[in-house]
């Protein structure tokens, strides 16, 4: 690989309610290149997850993917009592506003997979932001809260792993939805997400995120959490990725997003649920022609 293509690795320090707390990131292309995109993962993912496309963006941006607070290599909220609370969105954005301000980033292009995605609409939509495109990877304006228990069903789960292997064939199960990937993918995927624990393996991150997760998807009796009004605020030219299959951004979702608010525009790949993972030739083109559009 060129220097270009070399991913470097910092950290800045945040601050929340309980304490403060250190936001680990991955960085690739020219340093000093004004243009940023910034690539935010989702609930149990990180911020490697995105290094295929960071490659492919990098002869154009410093693509700049971030740890969120509780995962990969950033630091967990203290332990304090409710601090688990803070793992959401209201803090990831805080979080993210540090650490544009330590970029020196006036503008950014955003790429946002799941919670990453709505990250970026909260920022989005408020006066005065930075997000001059967005790039919403299957996730909108309505969740379905039978999507969010299902995912709840096994995040923050006290796991261990006898060895590598089998850490990796749990990541495959429960993120079968991804859709195809080759073994070595897989391996890639799996590797992004766990962390050595002695003689054994384990999910790279805070088990209080399920506790404020779960928490979420179990309000009251309804059957959707709506975001328009979030939505309809964003101004700036979005792309709506789905997974053709997907249970968290439905099709009627994603149809209505074209038609109001930013009126995304909107690209749906067939034989994937949630979430695509923009490994692949086919997803990273849909973002990189959208994201350099003149």
């Amino acid at each position: 690989m060129t220097a270009i293509e070399q991913p470097r690795f910092n950290s800045v320090q945040c601050l929340s309610p309980v304490g403060l707390h250190r936001m680990a990131w991955t960085e690739w292309g020219d340093a000093a290149n004004p243009r940023v995109a910034l690539c935010v993962h989702g609930l149990t993912r990180v911020g490697r997850d995105f290094d295929r496309l960071a490659r492919a963006l990098a002869a154009d941006y410093r693509v700049v993917c971030p740890d969120i607070v509780g995962r990969g290599a950033s630091g967990w909220l203290a332990e304090a009592p409710g601090a688990a609370q803070h793992y959401a969105v209201p803090q990831y954005v805080a979080d993210c506003i540090s650490l544009l301000a330590r970029l020196d980033a006036q503008t950014v292009h955003w790429v946002g997979t799941s919670m990453g995605g709505l990250i970026g609409m909260a920022l989005a939509a408020l006066p005065g932001n930075p997000i001059a495109r967005l790039v919403l990877n299957d996730v909108g304006a309505v969740l379905p809260l039978d999507a969010l228990r299902r995912i709840g069903n096994y995040v923050g789960l006290p796991l261990r792993f006898a060895s590598f292997d089998e850490g990796v064939a749990y990541v495959r199960s429960v993120a079968a939805p991804f859709g195809p990937h080759s073994d070595d993918e897989w391996r890639e995927l799996g590797g992004n997400v766990l962390a050595r624990d002695g003689e054994q393996w384990r999910l790279h991150y805070d088990p209080r995120i399920g506790e404020a997760f779960r928490q979420i998807a179990s309000e009251g009796e309804a059957t959707e959490l709506p975001l328009w009004a979030v939505y309809d605020a964003i101004r700036c030219p979005t792309l709506v990725l789905r997974g053709a299959d997907s249970d968290l951004l439905s099709a009627a979702t994603c149809a209505a997003m074209a038609e109001r608010g930013p009126r995304a525009r909107t690209v749906e790949f067939a034989g994937i649920g949630h979430a695509p993972t923009l490994m692949h030739a086919d997803q990273i083109a849909a973002v990189r022609g959208f994201l350099l559009a003149d």
